[in-house]
């Protein structure tokens, strides 16, 4: 009977089971969207409930797509939206209150608070990150201070904390009935609570934030042999396979892209977009506005790290053209209206809904569009958003060549963008080096089957993967540098204008 590795991958705005064959192919894909809550300006919130849901039904849908039946998977792997927050009741399964999803902002005065004495750095040296709304710490601190009967219930040891690996592994391994509370080494390190250097909660921090260690999950390798518990017969996946695999989106979309040497790295485009730089065993701190986050974890072997860019909207600013402006009624239909015309028009697009990510860190910042004349159309809104996109990679690699030395001398993407051909050959004239698009362009969910095939030998070292990347289009620059700087440079001052909005 053929063999395969299932793969979840819960996503910002959807929740994917993908199943995968020893070279990487996909065998199968179901997906399902799920509601985005927006209970007031700057919160962004998550039915937990209903991505369990959706998790059970497009399992079910994918292995039936397969055909594949009992034995057929020999184990699974999560990948998740980092830093998404939750708080449930270990007994009953019922959460307190929505998931607090990455984008929100309603933590800021937590953050202020605590960079009060020593600056945003104030735990950078420990945890790698700056002091940002971004981050799930202070989303906990948030919920134990706000959400009634939580504190005490913390106390009693009952309610518990993840982000949305952990739920999920907890749900798929029993839930209430002896289900596993771990989660991977790349998602506690996005917590603000994790010591880079012990790869353990810090007491200290929890201290600070005044977080019970008893609602914190165990944190393991990203791939362990040490199972963490089976999926159950009565589950969706009707049968008893090893969760063995837990990865952040981000560093399995690294790990997908097979990026396993120092000086390798990878650009996700997805909601946000997220740039990853292998660093090796060392810890980098970056000077330069970046985070450094732990790449992967395979088994006994030291912990590898990397350098991270991160900007909050990119496919969510082509998700609001289409929802809130009415522009387009698909987001494929960027694209066609991009390109029917030749240029921005001179309008630059910077998406600051919720502030600014990396490398500025910038709470106070808000979303701008400069440069309207009578000329423009929606054909230069739908361009310029897209540029919006390349520019801000432009500014996360330029950031990560100051910490690093290094200069990447291709980019390998993926993401749900990097169907658009616009943006890739855009993204490509504005950086000055090739834009590499693999043969499998959603590595995120192949990273976490990656990580749960190694944990059971079934992939049997990474050489096996790096032999499974195959290239399927590479742009070449073709702007030529004084062009591509005069773009940048108004990019930069128009980055400018978005600042101080909020006082």
């Amino acid at each position: 009977m053929p063999q395969y590795i299932a793969a979840i991958d819960q996503g910002t705005t959807s929740t994917r089971c993908m199943i995968f064959d020893k070279s990487g192919h996909v065998i199968s894909l179901a997906q399902k969207e799920h509601r985005q809550i927006y209970p007031q300006p700057g919160w962004v919130e998550h039915d937990p409930l209903e991505i369990w849901g959706n998790t059970q039904e497009i399992i079910k849908k994918a292995l039936f797509q397969a055909g594949i039946k009992t034995g057929g998977i020999v184990a699974v792997g999560i990948t998740n939206q980092r830093e998404t927050t939750l708080v449930w009741n270990k007994n009953t399964g019922q959460p307190y209150y929505n998931a607090i999803v990455w984008q929100d902002t309603r933590t800021k005065d937590i953050c202020d608070q605590l960079a009060l004495q020593e600056g945003i750095d104030r735990f950078r040296e420990k945890v790698g990150l700056p002091l940002a709304t971004y981050f799930s710490g202070p989303k906990i601190k948030w919920i134990l201070e706000n959400i009634k009967d939580v504190r005490q219930a913390a106390k009693n040891g009952d309610a518990v904390f993840g982000n949305m690996d952990t739920w999920l592994i907890w749900q798929l391994t029993g839930g209430p009935k002896d289900g596993a509370f771990v989660t991977d080494v790349t998602n506690a390190s996005r917590t603000m609570l994790m010591d880079l250097h012990t790869l353990q909660w810090d007491e200290g921090i929890l201290k600070t934030f005044d977080i019970p260690p008893s609602m914190l999950p165990t944190i393991m390798p990203s791939s362990d042999t040490r199972t963490w518990g089976t999926t159950k017969r009565n589950g969706p996946f009707s049968d008893e396979i090893p969760v063995c695999g837990d990865l952040g989106d981000q560093q399995a979309a690294l790990v997908g892209q097979a990026c396993f040497g120092i000086g390798e790295g990878k650009n996700t485009y997805g909601t946000g977009c997220f740039l990853l730089l292998n660093t090796g065993s060392q810890i980098i701190h970056s000077k330069s506005g970046l985070l450094t986050t732990v790449g992967y974890k395979f088994g006994d072997s030291k912990a590898v790290y990397a350098l991270e860019g991160s900007v909050a909207i990119t496919g969510a600013l082509v998700q609001w053209l289409r929802d809130n402006l009415g522009l387009i009624s698909h987001s494929s239909e960027i694209e066609t209206l991009a390109k029917t015309v030749s240029d921005n028009g001179g309008i630059y697009f910077v998406p600051a809904f919720s502030g600014l990510f990396a490398p500025y860190w910038r709470s106070d910042a808000r979303g701008v569009i400069v440069g309207l004349t009578r000329f423009v159309n929606k054909g230069h809104f739908a361009r310029a958003a897209l540029e919006a996109t390349a520019f801000q990679t432009r500014e996360l690699l330029d950031a990560m060549k100051k910490d690093s030395n290094v200069s990447l001398k291709t980019l390998k993407v993926d993401g749900g963008m990097v169907v658009n051909e616009l943006l890739m050959q855009f993204q490509a004239d504005i950086l000055g080096v090739p834009v590499v698009r693999p043969k499998v362009a959603e590595t995120t969910a192949l990273g976490a089957a990656y990580a749960a095939g190694l944990a059971v030998g079934y992939w049997g070292d990474t050489h096996e993967l790096v032999v499974n990347w195959q290239i399927d289009k590479t742009w070449q620059p073709q702007m030529d540098a004084s062009q591509r700087e005069g773009f940048y440079q108004q990019w930069l001052k128009a980055v400018q204008r978005s600042l101080n909005w909020i006082e």
